[in-house]
């Protein structure tokens, strides 16, 4: 695995932007394209909890709209706890990332852990396609 320290200061960075007053556990995330692009989201929460938006998935639609389609890995970070990602986030991922996507997760204190997407959504809807 590449050193993600890099990836951290710049999810660490994020967590002011974060807007999360239900839950008050910041997640931000840095999604690294295979250019090197880096790309970057933060929870969005909303009243209605379901409309609420993972770190992941909007740093995903910001490089989808950057014009990115090829992924390297992805960093998520909370200094509230480990934010390992959700299921839907996961096959979200998996849809445009492929089961081979890096995936590190980082809480302030705890040592980056390591996964593949794969291993975190086995048998996921298109994980397999062309990737």
């Amino acid at each position: 695995m590449d050193d993600p320290g890099d990836l951290i200061c710049r999810a660490k960075a994020l967590v002011p932007l974060c807007h999360c007053p239900y839950s008050g556990f910041r997640v931000t995330a840095v999604l690294e394209d295979c250019s090197g692009r880096l790309h970057h989201g933060v929870n969005i929460e909303n009243a209605s909890l379901g409309l609420s938006i993972c770190a992941e998935r909007v740093a995903l639609a910001s490089a989808v709209t950057s014009g990115s389609r090829d992924f390297r890995r992805i960093l998520v970070y909370s200094p509230d706890g480990i934010p390992m990602p959700c299921g839907a986030c996961r096959q979200v991922l998996g849809e445009f990332c492929g089961a081979g996507l890096s995936v590190i997760v980082a809480g302030a204190s705890e040592t980056p852990q390591s996964f593949r997407l794969g291993d975190l959504l086995p048998h996921g809807f298109a994980l397999n396609r062309n990737r």
